[in-house]
């Protein structure tokens, strides 16, 4: 499915909830990594807030771009936010949304 970029030049972004592992499998502690590298992944809240609306997403990052020192009220820049929406069918039910996915996540605005 195809990505579409986000721009986030006008915007104020800060960390909602800090970086936890991704998980596949939650009952196995099987952690998602990227089909690329191999990096494991992480999911970062974050608060993005530009022209009077701010909007809460979990931005998933690979752990070579998420720093240690990412703590609930960090500003923060994002290089390289991608949105793409997804659907499955799971026991019967269609559900559909959007991810989000970013590059790095770092402190300082």
């Amino acid at each position: 499915m195809p990505s579409f970029k986000i721009d986030l030049s006008t915007a104020a972004v800060f960390v909602a909830t800090a970086p936890e592992p991704k998980m596949v499998n939650k009952k196995t502690g099987e952690r998602a990594v990227d089909r690329e590298t191999g990096a494991g992944l992480s999911t970062v809240g974050l608060l993005v807030s530009d022209e009077g609306e701010g909007n809460l997403y979990q931005v998933t990052v690979p752990e070579t771009g998420v720093s240690d020192d990412l703590v609930p009220g960090t500003p923060v820049s994002v290089i390289g936010l991608k949105a793409r929406d997804w659907e499955n069918e799971f026991n019967g039910q269609k559900r559909h949304g959007i991810s989000f996915r970013a590059v790095a996540v770092t402190p300082g605005a």
